[in-house]
């Protein structure tokens, strides 16, 4: 009857059966988030304290998270039979994340949807991370810059000739470049974003702060 029940609120809805009931290792593609942690701390991570935001920390494009994405939609805080990471896997992970506490967060909310273990998630995040050339322009900053979003968009495709356009883009928040999006296949090869994924902000004059 449940089940009876859950098909008739679908359909009713109009929303494919995913986007009612996420389930562990069902998805189309990943999203690599990148965030550039200089705008993440003047947005809000300097209010929160974050040792992320640190002098000297040297943080630049940090790993925001791997991302599991439908066609359209995606899931999150999947049950799963895997264990959550200990301790010494999240602060293991700081390095490229900048914080445990944000690889703790995407393994509950992402990572528990991939249908892998945490072990396993954090080596295939760094992976997805190692397989992206960061542009070096950016560290070479000394001092606040306004651009246009388009002109990260054509640095990282110009970095990383093997992604399609339609596979890059860029978000902006309060002003500031926020991050790069990047979508990959579940083998992490380059793919097109979903519509939902590849609308790039239309900021020609976003903030971008440099390395502290």
């Amino acid at each position: 009857m449940r089940h009876l029940i859950l098909a008739l609120l679908v359909a009713a809805s109009g929303l494919p059966a995913a986007a009612q009931e996420d389930k562990a290792g069902v998805f189309d593609y990943y999203v690599v988030s990148l965030s550039w942690s200089p705008n993440w701390c003047a947005i809000e991570g300097d209010a929160r304290n974050s040792p992320q935001c640190d002098s000297g920390s040297g943080h630049g494009w940090i790993l925001h998270g791997l991302w599991p994405q439908y066609h359209k939609g995606y899931p999150d805080f999947c049950q799963t039979s895997e264990r959550p990471p200990s301790r010494r896997m999240t602060r293991e992970m700081a390095d490229i994340m900048g914080t445990p506490g944000l690889a703790w967060h995407q393994w509950r909310k992402h990572g528990s949807c991939t249908g892998l273990s945490a072990p396993a998630y954090y080596d295939l995040s760094r992976d997805a991370y190692a397989r992206i050339t960061r542009p070096a322009v950016f560290r070479k900053l000394d001092r606040d810059v306004t651009l246009p979003a388009a002109v990260v968009e054509e640095a990282f495709l110009k970095a990383n000739p093997d992604m399609e356009r339609d596979g890059v883009t860029v978000t902006c928040r309060d002003g500031h470049i926020q991050e790069v999006r990047i979508c990959m296949s579940k083998n992490l090869d380059p793919v097109p974003c979903g519509q939902d994924v590849v609308r790039d902000c239309r900021m020609t004059d976003a903030l971008f702060t440099p390395l502290r």
